[in-house]
């Protein structure tokens, strides 16, 4: 029997391959965007559009379209990327970015907290640039404050839903061929989502909380 799957930021990119994965293998995906693209609508996953992750509305028109439905997976998808420099900052950027990147995906599981039960399951889409360790290059400070943010949400999440049964990744994509990397990168949107999905599944109790890249190795905090 398929698995009932919500995963958010779902119209384009990463978030629409993986909800088409899932679907083809026969699980039931309820995708969540804030307007639906034509590829989204056409690929016979549930939608649930209107939901903006920063805003109390959006969280509201997620909760009242779920409402009571079980969910075995939430895969915490959407996600924003700004450029912010030393020579060019832009703080009210960087506060976008961490209401979308960090909160949004909190504010989406501790609202969705009683449609998860035991052996449910958890996903954040993070990013290596959320690493600390890793940082080489500088820049993008909103994008690398949220993804650092997210990161430690993720391992409080993890150590706190463990007594409800509740399991939690913190997943980098890997470098990625969409909008938001202009279309550079080594993986496709769909290999990237083959991988992430694979993640998914290996998720347990036991390496809950982990930070992992899609290909499966431990990334540095």
């Amino acid at each position: 029997m398929g698995q009932t799957i919500v995963i958010t930021g779902a119209n384009r990119g990463i978030g629409l391959a993986m909800a088409q994965c899932w679907k083809v293998r026969g699980d039931r995906v309820i995708a969540t965007c804030r307007q639906p693209s034509d590829a989204l609508l056409d690929s016979g996953v549930e939608v649930i559009d209107g939901v903006n992750v920063s805003t109390p509305d959006g969280i509201a028109n997620l909760q009242a379209a779920l409402g009571d439905t079980p969910v075995d997976m939430l895969y915490n998808n959407a996600g924003i990327m700004l450029s912010e420099t030393v020579e060019d900052m832009d703080f009210e950027q960087i506060q976008e970015q961490f209401e979308v990147n960090t909160l949004g995906p909190l504010r989406v599981t501790m609202a969705l907290l009683s449609n998860l039960k035991s052996g449910s399951k958890v996903g954040l889409m993070t990013s290596r640039m959320g690493s600390i360790e890793d940082n080489t290059s500088g820049r993008k400070y909103g994008y690398r404050i949220s993804k650092a943010g997210l990161n430690a949400a993720g391992k409080s999440l993890a150590i706190d839903l463990q007594e409800r049964g509740i399991a939690v990744a913190i997943l980098h994509p890997g470098w990625v061929k969409t909008d938001m990397t202009g279309h550079s990168g080594n993986l496709t949107a769909e290999q990237a989502a083959a991988n992430l999905v694979a993640r998914m599944d290996e998720l347990t109790l036991e390496n809950s909380g982990t930070f992992w890249h899609s290909d499966g190795s431990v990334l540095p905090w």
